[in-house]
């Protein structure tokens, strides 16, 4: 609730984050394993990928783990704790950001997205970010003021699906829009990929936007590299926009889920979806 985030921030004023990792991982992520669905799920996501049971155990409480740690960061940097960060592929965001046609980052439920939003500062053209919409106030409170130092809007994904007259006002003003494309909100439209060895669906909308707008696309993804340290990817994902629309959709959703399966080799651990996401469902 609010009254503990409010808590929880003024806390980490104090302390090191490295004894809020500790508490968490002997009396929080336990429970959470056993009463939480999404223990099962993370412990079956190992298994496809082919560790034994005992690793996939094993490797099931690090990911609750590493959760917890990113949950824990995003706190500490509203209490003004500063983490080391570095980035591969600025370059390329900051040649399409001094740039006055808009252009789109596709972000992941991997790592910790939201400090990107700390660390790739925008001079040029504001970046409207899609959000949940049903997040604490406290929450929404602290990132507006945090983005506002990186000249970044936030923009609550809504069932109504009223946050797509925002993200079309946005591409008409040439302003930036980031997406997360491996999770669906509102629309249900799928796009079928292989990941990881099997079929998974992925939202049709954010490559369907780009494809109809002709933007050039980066997959911003923040994971963590150690205690302190974070390291951004940007990757950008091109696409042949000659081709069919439905040839280009196929491309680049393709290039997203290639470059979401060679972070994922790198950080295995940092896989925070926890729902059934593959077609098959859990064979293991």
């Amino acid at each position: 609730n609010e009254w503990m985030h409010k808590w929880l921030i003024r806390c980490l004023r104090f302390i090191d984050v490295r004894l809020l990792y500790a508490f968490a991982s002997v009396f929080i992520v336990p429970i959470c394993i056993i009463v939480r669905p999404g223990g099962h799920i993370i412990y079956h996501y190992f298994r496809r990928r082919q560790y034994s049971r005992p690793s996939a155990l094993w490797k099931t409480y690090i990911n609750h783990c590493l959760f917890a740690q990113t949950v824990i960061d995003k706190f500490a940097m509203y209490a003004g704790k500063q983490f080391r960060i570095e980035i591969e592929g600025y370059e390329k965001f900051l040649s399409l950001e001094s740039k006055e046609d808009s252009f789109m980052l596709l972000s992941s439920h991997i790592g910790n997205y939201e400090i990107a939003g700390y660390t790739l500062v925008s001079d040029n053209k504001p970046l409207n970010a899609l959000v949940f919409a049903d997040e604490k106030v406290s929450v929404m409170q602290n990132r507006e003021s945090m983005f506002q130092k990186t000249n970044i809007k936030l923009i609550p994904i809504r069932q109504d699906m009223s946050h797509l007259f925002e993200i079309n006002r946005a591409l008409q003003e040439g302003e930036t829009i980031s997406i997360p494309a491996d999770r669906i909100s509102g629309s249900n439209k799928t796009i079928e990929k292989q990941f990881l060895g099997a079929p998974a669906g992925f939202p049709f909308g954010p490559f369907n936007i780009a494809v109809l707008k002709g933007l050039d696309v980066l997959a911003v993804n923040v994971m963590k590299a150690s205690v302190g340290t974070y390291k951004i990817h940007v990757t950008p994902l091109y696409y042949d926009k000659t081709e069919s629309k439905e040839k280009q959709i196929d491309e680049l959703s393709d290039r997203y889920v290639k470059e979401l399966e060679r972070l994922l080799h790198l950080y295995p651990e940092q896989w925070y979806n926890y729902f059934d996401f593959w077609k098959d469902g859990n064979k293991h």
